[in-house]
């Protein structure tokens, strides 16, 4: 198969010639490049240092026996057919359509502007105060002992009805204050009243998001470069799996654990490929990635059930149940853990199969268990930042949560033991655990396989020379 650019601007072939592993081929031609180099005159150090030079802007390699390539194919092309065949049968070809409630987000909105602002008497708003004709009424004393509060007039700016005026009253004391000029989101009730069809339900923040995510994809680029541009990709086409299979998929009515593993096995495979290559390495991190998020399926599972979380804790959650009464509430709950996990659990195997192959590459006669030893301290250091990074990013996401209770006056276990904290414990504790133990089996498989060429007379040539002498057979 042609070769594939990879994040770090190598190419990369599929998995049974791997770039970043010499074949036998490589090395013996490395080995006798070598010693051709010694008996031309050359000094022994002078052949090390020419290998050591292209070695390192090659990268890194580490022998990988032919025989555990094909273990390791043998293991994810079934897994990723499979994965293939899941995305077929289950794709939905879009979200159910049903009537709208017009509660919450199901509500018809349009786009607004507020084009005028004037300062009333707050104890003077009525709904006579409201010229039917649609034009502003001059602005009113602000004397009164009521206070002062604003009718803006907004201009609905899309829709049937675009350039069509309404009022909003706002009080001084509402969280949300408008301005003159400021581009606001309304919602339409075409069964309302017509002087009541129009209401500001928010503000307008798609350019101020947008320029955000545009500084976010240039720092990207230019710190990590062609690497940072192929996580931008995986990154869209993550989004992409996710609201165009996994969200309609679950809608239609299909098992949402069901559709969170296919979905979340997607994401894997295209996202560390892409970003990684198709190499051993990469191969190694998937496998651990994998037995991780079995493990967390089953524990939610095993949890969830047995702490009677039926998933439906709020008002969203509630609309869905109302609208698609079919769909399993605690799988969509046990579906959003699997997937919530999984983007740290990428982060932790990549980072401890690099972490071996480095240690490999700086000793190539450490055997498994060394490369084991050494390589499981730096994981502990990850585990120990990791997990407190996952606890505190489910404790900034619940604060406002928190706070009500701590309002409340209520104890650590009233708060523990209410459904909407709980869901968040078990959330936080089962991808923890997940997380804990990605650590220790991508590590051991890591050690194992760039180990299993040792014993071989490749493994005894530096893996620099063979990457200078697949270089000159190429």
């Amino acid at each position: 198969m042609g070769p594939l650019i990879s994040c770090d601007d190598r190419p990369v072939t599929t998995l049974p010639h791997l770039p970043s592993e010499p074949t036998e081929t490589g090395d013996h031609t490395g080995h006798e490049h070598a010693s051709h180099g010694q008996a031309a005159g050359g000094s022994p150090g002078h052949g090390h240092g020419h290998g050591h030079g292209h070695s390192h802007g090659h990268g890194p390699a580490a022998p990988v026996s032919k025989h555990l390539r094909r273990v390791i194919s043998a293991v994810l092309i079934p897994f990723a057919a499979a994965v293939f065949v899941g995305l077929v049968v289950l794709w939905p070809g879009g979200a159910p359509a049903h009537e709208r409630t017009g509660v919450g987000f199901d509500r018809q909105t349009q786009q607004g502007k507020v084009v005028a602002l004037a300062d009333i008497d707050c104890k003077s708003v009525n709904a006579a105060q409201v010229p039917p004709g649609g034009k502003p009424a001059a602005p009113e004393s602000q004397s009164a002992p009521g206070g002062a509060c604003k009718r803006a007039t907004v201009e609905v700016g899309t829709g049937p009805d675009k350039g069509r005026v309404f009022f909003e009253i706002v009080q001084p004391g509402a969280p949300r204050q408008l301005e003159k000029g400021q581009e606001v989101v309304v919602a339409y009730a075409p069964d309302a009243p017509r002087d009541l069809q129009y209401s500001v339900i928010d503000l307008n923040r798609k350019f101020p998001t947008a320029l955000l995510a545009g500084i976010f994809a240039v720092a990207v680029v230019v710190v990590g470069r062609m690497r940072g541009l192929f996580a931008l990709i995986a990154l869209v086409v993550s989004f992409g799996v996710l609201t165009l299979f996994i969200l309609p998929a679950i809608l239609q009515g299909s098992n949402p654990l069901v559709v969170a593993v296919v979905g979340a096995s997607a994401i894997m495979l295209i996202a560390l490929y892409m970003c990684h290559g198709l190499t051993a390495r990469t191969s190694v991190a998937v496998l651990g990635t994998l037995v991780s998020l079995l493990l967390i399926g089953l524990l939610g599972s095993l949890f969830i059930d047995w702490a009677f979380l039926s998933g439906n804790t709020d008002d969203n959650t509630g609309l869905i149940h109302g609208l698609y009464p079919d769909i399993d509430m605690s799988g969509l709950l046990l579906a959003g853990v699997i997937i919530g996990s999984l983007g740290v659990l990428d982060d932790v195997t990549v980072t401890q199969t690099s972490a071996v192959w480095e240690l490999h590459q700086a000793d190539s006669k450490m055997g498994p268990r060394a490369l084991y030893r050494a390589a499981i301290r730096i994981g502990r250091d990850h585990i120990a930042s990791v997990v407190n990074t996952l606890v505190l990013a489910y404790a900034g996401a619940a604060l406002p949560l928190l706070l009500l209770f701590s309002i409340a006056n209520s104890s650590m276990g009233t708060v523990a033991n209410s459904e909407l904290v709980a869901e968040e414990i078990v959330r936080t504790l089962v991808g923890s655990i997940g997380l804990v133990a990605s650590v220790p089996v991508t590590t051991a498989l890591a050690a194992l396989v760039v180990s299993a060429d040792r014993s071989g007379p490749a493994a005894a040539v530096p893996a620099a020379r063979g990457g200078r002498g697949r270089r000159r057979k190429r």
